[in-house]
């Protein structure tokens, strides 16, 4: 039984460095609602709820991001602003884009945003994935 633990710990941690290794670093703000209509078509509020994001041009690719999921968590400041990231990693659903001038490379709905910084500071480094 102990050896299966150590095996199952060692696997986690490998996964875990994987992850991490394999994000990508990138400035992210949000938007309020309301979510809907958005740029990717036939996405809305009742199949793909408010745990969202548009996406620059740096992940749009001509509109294949639509209906991609990202992992997303919040890394540090992009401003002044003192501890604005939360704990944890959230999930959205790429429904819209970000249009030139966008200010980040995800654009999150304030309901995602919330759960990862405060809202507050505006604007935050993220990892995604």
């Amino acid at each position: 039984m102990e050896v299966k633990l150590q095996v199952l710990v060692m696997l986690a941690m490998a996964l875990s460095l994987f992850s991490a290794a394999s994000a990508t670093s990138g400035l992210s703000v949000y938007y309020p609602p309301q979510y809907y209509p958005a740029a990717c078509p036939g996405f809305n509020l009742r199949n793909s709820g408010v745990m969202v994001a548009g996406v620059s041009d740096a992940l749009w690719n001509g509109g294949k991001a639509c209906g991609r999921m990202l992992r997303v968590r919040c890394t540090g400041a992009a401003n002044d602003f003192p501890k604005p990231c939360k704990a944890g990693v959230i999930t959205v659903k790429v429904v819209d884009y970000c249009r030139q001038p966008c200010n980040g490379v995800i654009n999150l709905s304030q309901d995602a945003f919330a759960r990862i910084a405060n809202l507050d500071a505006g604007k935050v480094w993220v990892d995604y994935s």
